[in-house]
This record gives structure tokens, C-alpha cells and sequence, in this order.
């Protein structure tokens, strides 16, 4: 109990401030320009560097389809959301939010530019939250191995 209650905490927070952000883009006219990064409101109608944006209309609900599926496995592998809690909860409140743009903005509000040396995809909080979450499960999956190893 104790681990969704930090996981529900993480959720909420990153979910919120998230939206928060992206409110701001999407209606204030937050927007800066730097030498190295820029702060610029972006649509994405696919995945990472608008794949799949053909789907654009349905992804919403194919993304939601993947996360019905997952939880559905959280729930029958209990022992699994205890052990990676923390990056699930980081994976869902990113997910979950980029998915709320696609039916609030009708695609995922993007505001990160990188532009120094190259140019790079524009992503959000979201998107970094999210791929920390895969490190973190990468990095546990690699410490389990080592000590699987030296059993």
C-alpha cells in the first residue's frame, strides 16, 4: 500500500505540473528563444518525431487501448508495480498526460527546442519524464541481472 500511495503522489504531481505547463504554451503565449534551446509552442500529431502522425485522429485512443492493457497487467502482477512503482508512476503520468493533449488540443502540446550544433525534435516535460522513467527500469533490470549473476 505504502508503494502506490508514493506512486499516486509521483502520478499526481508530475501529471499536474505537466498540465500546467502545457496550459501556459497553449493559451498564454509562454515562448522564449535562447542560443542553445528554445521554449516554442509545437503540435505533435504522432509518436516520437511525428511518426505514425497518418493516425493522428485515432492515436488517442490506441494510446489509451495500450494503457487499459497495461494496467490490466499490473493488476494481475501486483508484484511487479511493487517493485517498479516509482518509474510506473513516472511512465503513467507522462503518458497519461501527452494522451489527455491529444483530446484537449488534439495532439500532444511539444515546447522544448534544441537547436545548438543540430537540430532537434521539439518535446515536453512529459516526454523527459517518461524516458527517465525507461533508464530508471533499464538500470534496475541491470542491477537484478548482476546480482542474478553472482548468486
Amino acid at each position: 500500500m505504502r508503494q502506490f500511495k508514493i506512486a499516486f503522489f509521483i502520478f499526481i504531481s508530475i501529471f499536474i505540473i505537466d498540465q500546467i505547463v502545457k496550459y501556459g504554451f497553449a493559451n498564454l503565449g509562454w515562448d522564449a528563444n535562447g542560443s542553445v534551446m528554445s521554449l516554442k509552442l509545437a503540435y505533435n500529431y504522432g509518436v516520437a518525431f511525428s511518426m505514425l502522425s497518418f493516425l493522428a485522429e485515432y492515436l488517442k485512443y490506441i494510446q489509451l487501448f495500450i494503457v487499459i492493457i497495461g494496467t490490466i497487467y499490473l493488476l494481475k502482477n501486483r508484484d511487479i508495480f511493487y517493485k517498479y512503482h516509482i518509474p510506473i508512476a513516472l511512465l503513467y503520468a507522462g503518458g497519461l498526460s501527452n494522451i489527455l493533449d491529444r483530446f484537449t488540443y488534439g495532439a500532444v502540446v511539444d515546447y522544448f527546442y534544441w537547436h545548438y550544433m543540430f537540430e532537434f525534435a521539439i518535446f515536453n516535460f512529459a516526454d523527459v519524464i517518461i524516458d527517465l522513467a525507461v533508464v530508471i527500469i533499464i538500470i534496475m533490470q541491470i542491477k537484478e541481472s548482476r546480482k542474478q549473476k553472482n548468486i
